[in-house]
């Protein structure tokens, strides 16, 4: 008789929880615009979500720490003239947040560590360059202030918000709508998915296509992909009969696929969220009440269920918190944070253990807040790893960094001597603009206070008549 034998995986056992009530996000008016994007963006310090917005686009940002119900006052980040389509948090910096619009423009801000008294509505710089809407943003995985965004005009540019410049613009590549751009680890390549059906893997200091594939999903719903830690690129699409499917593609040979699993019927686009540290992909579907994830490994049938986590709610939108967020004292190895109509739930994927040890199996050095290289060196052809740290000790978030803008003369043709700040006000916003916002929050913070006071002894001028006449 032959016995079949249990793969081998630490990761067999990982099961999710949601967490408790008072730990959820309550009261937010998540964004009804109708966008395949996942609508959320978490960082160990700070939950960005798109929220609607009167007259405009916004989004909240909230710090970690502000569970429960959240005031219906509660400052917004606005700006932009059209819905806020996409929103991305700097790797290399935790108060550092990029949004995209239908408004065709893309802006960067700077998130303080208190809570502001009113909106956040002066970006510390708007990138224009597209033609029609933004709906992709992913910033460089190792470049500091290296900013890619994808465009309805089937445009990738890449910038550098150090300087507001337009390092490369890719419009030639791309004959239809782009659907997923994704870097791989080091930023040297692309792999995208575009309304044609074709899977592309793109050099895009070349502006060249290195390896593309027709028809990767045969379906014409729309398709995701992401590079992998071997370099191989995990894809989700549709049958031709609208069947949900998953595959796994080696870019140098994408004749055949190393894997291709169909999944269900669902209308719902499967966002993949890949941890390369366990090389764990989580798939959410928009609309699905479900978190399906899977092992990719180097052995047959090279990407293997390991389980689902269940709810009853169906999800309008997904955060997924980058490794150095999570409590590596409760052998935590993913969060989520799913969005429902209403609220923000966390979602907590652990691997069992009975040791209260740090587990360096589960959490081997991963990539942390300090850029490799600057933009200039990876756009001159330099490619760097990201700088890994260690988990062992937790990871504390190094506070409030300012983003510095240097934008360049155009009428100096002369390369700059080294980092030059410009002298005018608009050039250098933030000097200025973090004087004026500062003093204006003093004034309207006084104004509350005086305000209270007023009430305060108002108050108190009652109970004394209350006391004098019950006497």
């Amino acid at each position: 008789m032959s016995r079949r034998v249990v793969r081998q995986s630490k990761f067999r056992h990982v099961f999710g929880q949601a967490a408790k009530a008072d730990q959820a996000y309550e009261d937010i008016r998540v964004s009804k615009v109708t966008w395949d994007s996942a609508f959320c963006a978490v960082n160990p310090k700070f939950l960005a979500i798109i929220v609607e917005a009167g007259g405009g686009g916004a989004f909240i940002v909230l710090p970690l720490a502000k569970t429960g119900r959240v005031d219906k006052n509660y400052p917004l980040v606005t700006g932009h003239t059209g819905p806020v389509l996409d929103i991305d948090w700097c790797p290399h910096n935790d108060n550092v947040i990029a949004s995209a619009s239908d408004d065709t423009t893309v802006m960067v801000w700077q998130i303080p560590d208190y809570t502001p008294v009113r909106n956040i509505t002066e970006p510390v710089i708007t990138l224009e360059g597209h033609s029609k809407r933004v709906g992709i943003l992913s910033w460089h995985p190792t470049a500091r202030n290296v900013l890619l965004s994808a465009g309805g005009d089937n445009a990738i540019i890449i910038w550098n918000v150090g300087t507001g410049e337009i390092l490369l613009s890719l419009d030639d590549i791309h004959p239809d709508v782009i659907h997923s751009v994704c870097w791989n680890s080091n930023g040297s390549l692309l792999a995208t998915t575009c309304k044609d059906k074709t899977l592309r893997i793109i050099d895009p200091r070349k502006s060249q296509v290195v390896a593309e594939r027709f028809a990767a999903h045969e379906g014409m719903r729309p398709m995701r992909a992401v590079f992998t830690r071997l370099g191989h690129i995990f894809t989700t699409g549709f049958t031709r009969m609208s069947q949900r499917e998953l595959g796994l593609w080696d870019p140098n040979n994408f004749e055949e696929p190393v894997a291709l699993q169909e999944m269900d019927t669902s209308n719902g686009v499967l966002l993949p969220f890949y941890d390369p540290d366990s090389s764990i992909v989580y798939l959410c579907g928009k609309g699905d009440s479900s978190i399906r994830y899977f092992e990719i490994t180097d052995e047959p049938p090279f990407v293997h269920y390991l389980n689902t986590f269940s709810s009853k709610e169906p999800q309008r939108g997904m955060g997924f918190m980058p490794k150095r967020g999570l409590d590596v004292s409760k052998c935590e190895i993913a969060r989520f944070y799913k969005l429902h109509e209403r609220k923000c739930e966390p979602i907590v994927m652990t691997v069992p253990r009975k040791s209260d040890l740090f587990q360096d199996d589960l959490y081997p050095d991963t990539p942390g807040p300090e850029p490799a290289l600057e933009a200039d060196e990876w756009l001159s052809g330099q490619d760097a790893e990201p700088v890994l740290i260690s988990l062992k000790e937790g990871y504390v978030p190094p506070k409030h960094r300012e983003l510095r803008i240097t934008k360049r003369n155009i009428l100096d043709a002369r390369p700059p001597a080294g980092p030059r700040r410009s002298q005018s006000a608009s050039d250098s916003p933030l000097s200025q603009h973090t004087l004026e916002t500062l003093l204006e929050e003093m004034k309207a913070l006084r104004e509350r206070v005086q305000a209270q006071e007023e009430r305060i002894t108002a108050l108190e001028n009652m109970l004394c008549e209350l006391v004098d006449g019950t006497d």
